[in-house]
């Protein structure tokens, strides 16, 4: 018997705050800069969803540790600046959290810094305050499922009775990994088609997600 959802986990960049348009349009510059071209379609492919850890060590074996810290320290700044010039909620989200009464929490690639950071800038901190968690925190990053289990344990639930939504592959894998219930945003950057897969609701808009985890 399938259990009934208890907690909704939710990613936060793409799926809280439109973050990951900023971070590949930074990355394709700095690809550019630095040595290794790559078009928004090999960014999301090889970085969305990954974690800051797991980003360096793609541009280390590629360009050498010295071009992997230049690329990160550069990446850092200018993604902070692009986000205090620019950065929203996504679109529909805080409808959709208005609507959602179950229980929530953030699991994030990102580091506790950026998340309040982004969603310091949105006003979306307060929302998910205590309940915030990294995978600076984990051994291993999406899409292993450490990070999610880690968010359920710490909030109490049976990783069968939890709901991820995420908007990236290695985020869609690591619920599934974790034997979550997965909703993929397919409203970003992710095309549709490499969010779907067991176990896996794809969804464009995200005013749809409240009636999508009630199941009607």
């Amino acid at each position: 018997m399938i259990k009934p959802i208890e907690l909704v986990i939710f990613d936060c960049d793409g799926v809280l705050v439109d973050s990951e348009r900023i971070a590949a349009r930074v990355q394709v510059a700095l690809g550019a800069e630095l040595g290794w071209p790559l078009t928004e379609e090999e960014v999301v492919d090889r970085f969305i969803g990954r974690s800051h850890a797991a980003i360096r060590e793609q541009v280390a074996a590629r360009l050498g540790e010295e071009t992997a810290a230049i690329w990160s320290e550069r990446f850092e700044q200018r993604h902070r600046e692009a986000v205090d010039a620019d950065l929203a909620a996504v679109d529909g989200l805080p409808e959709a959290l208005a609507a959602i009464t179950l229980p929530t929490c953030v699991a994030s690639s990102g580091s506790h810094d950026k998340m309040r950071h982004t969603l310091g800038r949105t006003g979306l901190y307060d929302h998910f305050a205590g309940r915030i968690h990294s995978a600076t925190e984990v051994s291993r990053g999406k899409p292993a499922p450490d990070l999610f289990l880690h968010a359920a344990r710490s909030m109490g639930v049976d990783p069968a009775a939890c709901a991820v939504v995420e908007d990236s592959r290695p985020g869609v894998e690591a619920a599934r990994a974790a034997g979550m219930r997965a909703f993929g945003y397919a409203g970003g950057l992710t095309p549709a088609e490499r969010l779907a897969g067991p176990g896996t609701t794809v969804f464009h808009d995200m005013r749809e997600l409240p009636a999508l985890i009630l199941g009607r």
